[in-house]
């Protein structure tokens, strides 16, 4: 079954007015980690949130997010700041619909942010959050891969944000290469959302930031 991509009609987010830290300094060898986190403990600065749409949480040793919302967005990050960077992480779910929206996200700047997302039932993005909408970059629609474990398996996502090239992997294969220039630093996170049913339970870990 193809998917449309659907604007996301809610979107919630306890950092967005927060102040941008100073930018990292430039030059740093690749690979150098920039930011790391296995959510063992409760003290690194991800968003904690629990209202009648969903929870944003540290729990059990990584990072929740359920939303309870139909066509919602949550969104949590660690109040950074970088201009390029290489972000990884571990995540699963927990329960809920497989149609759903799991991934990271970048260059967010207190409103706008790119985002790298999958679904358990098999589908990808890149895409651009400007304004108050949600576009695609590089393809017109969600788009099936193989390489996405589906249902309740782990999947290992990396997002690249260099320059004004964006690239997506997934469980160590390329999936997805984007340009846009319509935002260059900001905050690095994690995001998860719902389509057309509530209820989607996801859990992240071993995120970590590298530079490209």
């Amino acid at each position: 079954m193809r998917k449309i991509f659907i604007v996301f009609l809610t979107l919630i987010c306890l950092s967005a007015c927060s102040a941008l830290p100073t930018q990292q300094p430039q030059a740093l060898p690749s690979g150098t980690v920039l930011f790391q986190d296995d959510f063992s403990s409760a003290t690194t600065g991800w968003d904690r949130m629990l209202v009648s749409e969903g929870v944003m949480d540290y729990d059990g040793g990584g990072y929740r997010i359920m939303v309870n919302a139909l066509q919602t967005n949550f969104w949590s990050t660690p109040n950074k700041n970088f201009t390029d960077v290489r972000m990884e992480v571990d995540t699963g779910k927990l329960a809920g619909p497989d149609e759903n929206r799991i991934g990271l996200l970048c260059r967010f700047n207190g409103k706008d942010y790119y985002f790298f997302i999958i679904t358990s039932d098999g589908f990808y993005g890149i895409g651009l959050f400007k304004d108050g909408q949600a576009i695609l970059l590089g393809q017109s629609e969600m788009l099936s891969s193989a390489n996405i474990n589906k249902g309740l398996a782990i999947n290992h996502l990396r997002a690249d944000c260099a320059g004004q090239t964006l690239t997506f992997y997934i469980n160590g294969f390329q999936v997805a290469q984007a340009q846009d220039s319509s935002l260059t630093s900001g905050d690095v996170g994690l995001i998860a959302g719902t389509f057309a049913t509530p209820g989607v339970d996801i859990v992240f870990d071993n995120f970590v930031v590298l530079q490209p």
